[in-house]
């Protein structure tokens, strides 16, 4: 079981949750603002969400060994 892995699918399911649930400390930090201004505040959600699942697909595989990291 690779680390990296873990922690791109726990990163992964934290964006999704964030953009899903618009946990207001998440769609309000400083970073997520350019987004909001830019797509608006349901699009940066949804944007959040499959960036998010992108990522815990990303860190899924490298677990698996499907994907070998760099180390």
């Amino acid at each position: 079981m690779n680390p990296a892995g873990l922690i791109l699918i726990a990163a992964g399911v934290f964006s999704i949750l964030g953009g899903a649930l618009d946990w207001g400390f998440f769609m309000n930090s400083r970073k997520a603002q350019g987004m909001v201004r830019l797509m608006g505040h349901n699009g940066a959600r949804g944007l959040y969400v499959v960036l998010g699942l992108i990522i815990a697909v990303l860190g899924g595989l490298i677990t698996a060994g499907v994907i070998q990291d760099s180390n």
